[in-house]
């Protein structure tokens, strides 16, 4: 078992960066895949980007692609979602999540969650 916490959201103005980190508070990530996903108010929650247990194989969505970046430090237990470039149709809620080894674009194939941290684009 994993238990991720994130950090790193706050307020920037369109055209900005942030850097979301992942922590593991409890166990470690090195067995395991980790997942960025964002949720907007009335919204679906939505895949962001993916990296797998070594970091060897990765995935981005098509709205995030060129943007965003997802990297992970297993000797420092962490994982990071660098966000440049950041418009205000990126405003939401980013969960990080853990899932056994592998990549994964569906919230249903992960088995464990942050609580989320709060990523606000202004115009």
């Amino acid at each position: 078992q994993v238990q991720p916490v994130e950090s790193g959201g706050g307020l920037v103005q369109a055209g900005g960066s942030l850097r979301l980190s992942c922590t593991a508070s409890a166990g470690t990530f090195s067995r395991y895949g980790m997942g960025w996903f964002r949720q907007a108010p009335g919204k679906e929650r939505e895949f962001v980007a993916t990296i797998a247990w070594n970091g060897g194989s990765s995935d981005y969505a098509d709205s995030v692609k060129g943007r965003f970046t997802i990297g992970r430090d297993n000797a420092k237990n962490s994982g990071y979602l660098q966000m440049n470039s950041l418009k205000p149709e990126d405003t939401a809620v980013y969960y990080c999540a853990a899932k056994l080894w592998t990549i994964g674009t569906s919230p249903n194939e992960y088995s464990y969650w942050g609580q989320g941290t709060q990523v606000t684009v202004s115009s």
